[in-house]
């Protein structure tokens, strides 16, 4: 499979898709979305075959670990997208306020924002953004600007730290 034999990645899909689909269900609880994920999966699979390492482990836990991760970064992404979706409909709700008063405020929370994002380095700004602003996935960052996830976690973790210390006054 790893030398671009489809005939072997057919039978690695026959052996794996059912587990891998089985996991999807189990962590995403949505069929559709599950099979979305299962489909990514596999075709991950099938394009990374050549890094497969066999001293790692089996072909079953790599691409389990592969669907796992998926699905997971899945039910990030839906929760995500949710919650956008409720504050901006909840945004739309009529209340009393005073408009002048809470547009300062919404300002004065921007400046701080962007005065905090300043304190990020280039790639810790740039992941943070394509997270909690483009809604992206940890894999889609990964792939958008061709880092493994693992970096892509690390740069938001420490992103997201240094923009609370931002926040909160302590740079």
């Amino acid at each position: 499979m790893a030398a671009g034999d489809r005939d072997a990645f057919a039978d690695v899909y026959d052996a794996l898709a059912p587990k891998v689909l089985g996991l999807a269900r189990a962590v995403v609880r949505n069929p559709a979305l599950a099979e979305e994920v299962a489909q990514e999966v596999l075709l991950e699979v099938w394009r990374q075959a050549p890094r497969y390492d066999p001293a790692a482990g089996s072909v079953t836990t790599w691409a389990m670990t592969i669907a796992h991760r998926r699905a997971v970064d899945r039910v990030r992404s839906v929760r995500a997208a949710e919650d956008r979706e409720d504050r901006v409909a909840s945004s739309h709700v009529q209340r009393e306020y005073d408009d002048v008063a809470e547009r300062a405020e919404q300002r004065e929370d921007e400046d701080r924002v962007r005065a905090a994002l300043a304190c990020l380095t280039d790639l810790q700004r740039e992941a943070v953004v394509l997270a909690y602003w483009g809604g992206c996935t940890s894999a889609e960052i990964s792939d958008r600007l061709g880092v493994p996830v693992p970096t892509v976690k690390t740069r938001l973790r420490d992103g997201l730290i240094r923009l609370r210390g931002g926040l909160e006054g302590r740079t």
